[in-house]
């Protein structure tokens, strides 16, 4: 196992992570209309749990002797704050954090099964996230 590489990978998904918190909230804070509630509720818990995948992941950096990442990842704003537009912007940014889960799978799978174990949950987490993204998405028939 390339454990530079590994905690390369790991940082770039702890940026991620926390880009994630800011850009839910932001959504979170943009929504307005009949469907406020819910879809507030719902970037709000999705902002949590990017916390905490960002906490995990500073975990396993700080395990293997790295030093967690400061840095935010890419955060644009598009001002496209209609719910469709915000979704698929949410959408690209789970299918990024699934590339990089999938990249630190690729680097210690057969290596290391506590963090091979984590990027699999993690993928699966991200493609669960990416289902209902498309569930919310899809018109109603």
């Amino acid at each position: 196992m390339d454990k530079k590489k590994v905690l390369t990978t790991l940082n770039s998904i702890l940026e991620l992570e926390l880009a994630g918190v800011v850009r839910n909230m932001h959504y979170s804070l943009m929504v307005f209309g009949h469907s406020r509630i819910p879809i507030v509720s719902w970037f709000r818990d999705e902002a949590t749990e990017s916390l905490q995948h960002a906490a995990q992941a500073g975990e396993y950096i700080t395990s293997l002797g790295g030093h967690p990442s400061l840095k935010i990842g890419d955060l644009l704003e598009t001002h496209q704050h209609e719910i469709n537009a915000m979704l698929n912007e949410a959408m690209e940014h789970e299918q990024t954090g699934i590339r990089l889960y999938r990249k630190l799978l690729g680097l210690v799978e057969g290596s290391d099964v506590r963090l091979e174990e984590y990027a699999r949950e993690m993928i699966r987490s991200e493609e669960d996230h990416l289902d209902v993204i498309e569930k919310m998405l899809r018109k109603p028939e």
